[in-house]
């Protein structure tokens, strides 16, 4: 009796991989990604720069392009690869993005890998004393800090915002580990 492929035998299981992208980049790696837009970056990020796995939100711009600023503590996306990143052999990005103020945004549900995260208490970075640092755990809700990180904390609550409180963008998929370059795994939820 020949072996049956499709429809599958009952009993066995298909793995469908149809929605797996897998984007390497310096700060940030994407298994699953969202949507993705391209946007452009205000001046105040062309200028600094930023990091893949950046937190970006919405902001007005002086034209009628969709634009984005580095995040505050809300939600907007954010930006796959860094503004410096590498050029290699399938693109040739290095400085594109910062030359013409565009930048590739992922919105929507997806899961990272990324080193784009705070590593210390907003109260320790703030404040002056010593540093302490966040412990993430699997499964604790993730936010986007004051300057755009991802974070266990909701810091336009600890700020005092009027703003506050912030909306939870992901959870904590994959701890920080030497085998994964201290990189945190982020299944992001907007």
């Amino acid at each position: 009796m020949p072996v049956q492929f499709f429809p599958p035998p009952p009993g066995t299981y298909k793995i469908d991989f149809g929605g797996i992208d897998l984007i390497r980049a310096r700060d940030c790696v994407v298994f699953v990604k969202g949507e993705t837009f391209m946007v452009a970056v205000d001046p105040a990020m062309i200028a600094s720069g930023w990091p893949g796995g950046q937190g970006v939100q919405w902001t007005n711009a002086s034209t009628d392009e969709f634009t984005v600023t580095y995040s505050g503590g809300r939600w907007g996306g954010f930006l796959i690869w860094g503004s410096l990143e590498s050029a290699d052999q399938y693109t040739a990005m290095t400085g594109q993005q910062l030359a013409y103020g565009y930048a590739v945004m992922v919105a929507g549900k997806g899961l990272i890998s990324t080193n784009s995260y705070e590593q210390y208490t907003y109260a320790s970075r703030t404040g002056g004393g010593p540093l302490v640092p966040l412990v993430y755990q699997p499964c604790q809700l993730l936010y986007f800090s004051l300057r755009g990180l991802w974070t266990l904390e909701d810091e336009l609550t600890l700020s005092g915002s009027p703003l506050a409180p912030a909306l939870s963008t992901g959870v904590v998929s994959q701890l920080p580990k030497n085998v994964n370059e201290f990189f945190l795994g982020v299944q992001h939820t907007l």
